[in-house]
């Protein structure tokens, strides 16, 4: 019994260059490039324009570290071809954004404003000052500051004011019941 995931292999897509070097692999794209070491238990091989990983046995831990390992790889190649990208909405009368250099300027109801600068290899864009747009090449880390940014004024369920991810449903609470 092998993974599933892990026995698929992953397509190279016309201008990304793979490298591997006993366990370290790197990706090289037009959105930039990134590296990651495979676990010493499996072996990957280039085989015409696919990425092929074979675990070394077939014990429980080599089978999730296979899968892993190959979703991972996966996220990085599509990374640096295509990006990763999150969109944050913001809701709320008087809740805005806006540029301040490269980071962001939130004002979120709160007495003071909320600057949230971009860690590297991240970006922002700002199409309109409710929406914000979190662009990158780690799929983990462009979820992480999404994630982050959500978290300085979550959405709540009785208004639904606050920050939320454009695809996210608050499930919303009646208010107090009138007589």
């Amino acid at each position: 019994m092998a993974s599933h995931i892990g026995k698929l292999p992953v397509a190279i897509p016309a201008g990304v260059e793979v490298t591997i070097d006993g366990q370290n692999f790197s990706a090289k794209g037009p959105k930039g490039s990134d590296s990651y070491v495979i676990p010493q238990c499996i072996s990957a091989a280039v085989e015409g324009n696919e990425i092929v990983l074979t675990p070394a046995d077939d014990t429980r831990p080599t089978r999730a570290m296979h899968g892993l390992s190959r979703s991972i790889i996966a996220g990085m190649v599509k990374g640096v071809h295509e990006g990763y990208a999150k969109t944050l909405e913001i809701i709320g009368t008087g809740y805005r954004a806006a540029m301040k250099g490269k980071g962001i300027e939130f004002s979120l109801g709160y007495s003071h404003t909320i600057t949230v600068e971009p860690p590297e290899g991240i970006e922002f864009e700002l199409p309109n000052p409710n929406q914000v747009i979190v662009k990158g090449t780690d799929k983990q880390a462009v979820g992480q500051v999404a994630a982050n940014i959500r978290k300085l004024r979550a959405p709540e369920p009785y208004k639904g004011k606050g920050i939320k991810y454009a695809d996210e449903r608050i499930l919303r609470k009646a208010g107090k019941a009138g007589k």
